[in-house]
């Protein structure tokens, strides 16, 4: 849940507070407090998270605050990138943490797959998005509970990694134009 509002102090805060006990027994989670300038400012630097929240939302009172309002496609493109390249990194790392033991490998590669097909979704967003490598869509697929042998995880490892590495070049390079 997100609240826009006219003002956002301490005072403001403390009212919401008192209250939130009530709102979590009743089963409501504890809203996002924005101020009504801040969300537009904010578009940029959360255009994951805000641009999934322009993507549905229903107004419950007052004027429509999202009106006009839509994600940079280059401020997406950033953030796609930062998280592929992040994803990257942590797959090397993780790969020197499994010191060659491919069942270690293994359950890397299934760990990763919920970060990965966040990132996925998110490019999807992307204006004429780079398509991902079968092999990370493979991975992907591992989000939904999968596993995958030592053995398998051996061979689809470096294809992985080549993957993720054409993914984030691609990022780097793309434009909207």
């Amino acid at each position: 849940t997100l609240a826009i509002v006219d003002r956002l102090g301490a005072d403001e805060l403390r009212y919401c507070a008192e209250r939130t006990p009530g709102w979590h027994s009743r089963g409501l989670a504890t809203p996002l407090l924005l101020q009504a300038d801040e969300f537009e400012r904010s578009l940029d630097a959360f255009p994951f998270e805000f641009g999934a929240i322009l993507a549905s939302y229903d107004v419950v009172s007052g004027p429509d605050p999202f009106a006009g309002l839509g994600v940079d496609p280059s401020d997406l493109r950033r953030a796609c990138e930062v998280q592929a390249r992040s994803h990257l990194l942590h797959l090397r790392e993780g790969f020197l943490e499994t010191a060659g033991r491919n069942d270690d490998l293994a359950d890397l590669i299934v760990r990763s797959a919920p970060a990965l097909a966040a990132l996925i979704e998110h490019v999807g967003r992307m204006p004429g998005a780079p398509t991902p490598s079968a092999m990370l869509a493979r991975v992907t697929e591992l989000a939904r509970g999968g596993t995958i042998s030592s053995d398998e995880a051996r061979r689809i490892f470096p294809e992985y990694l080549a993957g993720m590495d054409g993914l984030v070049n691609a990022l780097d390079r793309w434009s909207a134009a």
